[in-house]
């Protein structure tokens, strides 16, 4: 209750102009309640921040339960991630608009979640790379591109909600990342296991890489 209170406050009035009294109100519970959970304005932002990157973290893998084929867990990935911040615009743009109002050691746990959240797309990419479906590039790099690609649904949610649906900008970004980072085997693997899902929409997770 805090947290969603927290974060559609935030979002709509701004860091400062929001107040525990208000979050309070909103949430429907005493102002003396949220200070057993945070003791400064800080703490409740904070709250609210984690509160994505904890879905993240937790979504993201369970998504991915049972996807054994490297490219599979690629798209997998990225359309659980995106699903996630269509289901939380709000919290999504507060992180990018907020994060620098906190105190060094929160602002250090918030950089420390997005790290840990951020290795599970690493791995995928590592995978991909290992199999010889992508090119040898930097890791770290195209993670955080990828990353950039999923949060823009939020930053730039008022141009693409025109032009996209969820599923078909998930769609054109997995297009653009397998063809910007495929081998010519890793090409292929897509072009079947796109023709497989065309053909029939269950999950391809069974695929086998020629």
């Amino acid at each position: 209750q805090i947290v969603d209170a927290a974060v559609e406050l935030l979002s709509r009035q701004g860091y400062y102009r929001t107040t525990i009294q208000q979050v309070a109100k909103r949430a429907g519970i005493s102002a003396g309640l949220i200070y057993h959970y945070a003791r400064t304005k800080e703490d409740v932002l904070l709250l609210a921040l984690l509160s994505v990157l904890d879905t993240y973290r937790a979504e993201i893998p369970d998504a991915l339960k049972g996807v054994t084929d490297p490219l599979e867990r690629f798209r997998t990935a990225l359309s659980a991630f995106c699903h996630i911040v269509a289901a939380r615009l709000d919290a999504t743009v507060l992180a990018y608009r907020s994060t620098k109002t906190l105190p060094p050691p929160q602002r250090a746990l918030i950089k420390q979640s997005e790290i840990e959240t951020n290795e599970i797309i690493a791995d995928i990419i590592r995978d991909c790379i290992k199999s010889k479906l992508f090119r040898d590039v930097d890791v770290d790099l195209i993670t955080y591109q990828f990353v950039m690609y999923v949060h823009m649904w939020a930053l730039k949610h008022w141009h693409f909600k025109s032009r996209f649906t969820v599923d078909a900008y998930i769609d054109a970004g997995y297009d653009f990342f397998v063809h910007a980072l495929a081998t010519p085997k890793g090409l292929k693997h897509y072009q079947d296991i796109t023709a497989a899902r065309r053909s029939d929409p269950a999950p391809t997770v069974g695929v086998t890489i020629a």
